[in-house]
């Protein structure tokens, strides 16, 4: 049932009052982070988590980022940042992270129907493996062992009993793992998992695009971009770990996929920041052109084009409406 919020929310929206707000000149492009698109998000809350949108609910938000916004390429957007273009309608792009292979399979037939471009971002071992991202291998272990306590790196021994004390012990493994990289996470991962005697299905892998499907996004006409190697934290990386994510990424993306990489998307596993001014100097160098961030907001004209903000898409279309009224108007929050 709705809620007083969601009812004066809506009545706000219907209303055309937060559009009002949105034609002045605070206005900028809106950034949308989704992840993934299926058919039943609840087969893979285990591993994947709460980050799955159904296809029904996205494909009725792409039939309202088509109708009432104007959708824009990344390539675009950053144009606009750099005050190199201007849009007549409030801009929107669309973007995923991490490389599942529903995004070529279910989410780009809709895309293309409505007539909406998108940017992916890749990371890259996942693709190159056929394995889960960490953080949702790790989130597997932690929920479906059998082991009533799990005794972490420095010493402390977590509970596993109830729901609660596991998501707690997998958080406390994620803030420890995200600061690592490259072979040094993948054995902690594995030692994780078999301390836990617990990992993903042999066929998860499925659950990954490969790199024929990453091609096919790009002849397709969307952008594909780097989500680094092996999704760490960049803000607590080692400058050269830092480097390698960075370099290593572009370098095996545009081998594989025969097009020049120029976008990048800092991957957000636990902890915060997850860029820091290094970072920014660092994927410049790498020869990117654009980098966005989990922060939230509208990017803006003259904006860091490394430090670009983006906005949470919500699980329903009330939702992301009020998401892109609200950052339109220039509500803070």
């Amino acid at each position: 049932m709705p809620t007083i919020k969601t009812f004066a929310k809506n009545i706000l929206i219907r209303a055309g009052i937060l559009r009002l707000f949105a034609s002045q000149p605070r206005s900028g492009v809106g950034i949308l982070m989704y992840h993934s698109v299926m058919e039943n998000p609840g087969d893979v809350i285990d591993s994947i988590g709460n980050i799955v949108h159904s296809a029904r609910v996205f494909e009725a938000q792409m039939q309202t980022i088509a109708r009432d916004f104007q959708p824009v390429s990344l390539e675009e957007a950053g144009r606009y940042v750099k005050e190199e273009t201007e849009f007549t309608k409030r801009p929107v792009v669309v973007t995923f992270d991490d490389g599942y292979s529903d995004n070529y399979e279910v989410a780009m037939p809709i895309l293309n129907r409505c007539g909406v471009p998108a940017a992916f971002y890749i990371t890259v071992d996942c693709v190159e493996r056929q394995t889960l991202p960490w953080p949702s291998r790790l989130r597997f272990a932690f929920r479906t062992t059998k082991k009533k306590t799990w005794v972490g790196e420095d010493g402390t021994s977590w509970s596993l009993a109830a729901p609660e004390e596991r998501d707690r012990a997998y958080l406390s493994a994620c803030d420890r793992y995200c600061k690592l990289s490259g072979a040094n996470l993948e054995s902690k991962i594995q030692k994780a998992e078999f301390d836990l005697d617990a990992k993903v299905p042999a066929d998860s892998g499925r659950l990954m695009m490969d790199w024929e499907q990453v091609k096919g996004l790009a002849k397709n006409g969307h952008i594909v971009g780097s989500h680094t190697m092996t999704h760490p934290n960049l803000a607590f990386l080692e400058i050269e770990e830092m480097r390698q994510e960075l370099n290593e990424s572009k370098h095996q993306m545009e081998s594989r996929v025969g097009t020049a990489i120029h976008h990048i998307s800092y991957p957000c596993p636990a902890l915060f920041p997850n860029w820091t001014q290094q970072t920014t100097e660092e994927s410049q160098r790498a020869g990117y052109k654009t980098a966005v961030t989990t922060t939230n907001g509208l990017a803006h004209k003259r904006d860091n084009p490394f430090e670009l903000k983006r906005l949470g898409p919500t699980k329903t279309l009330d939702g992301l409406r009020w998401n892109l009224e609200k950052a339109f108007a220039g509500w803070p929050g």
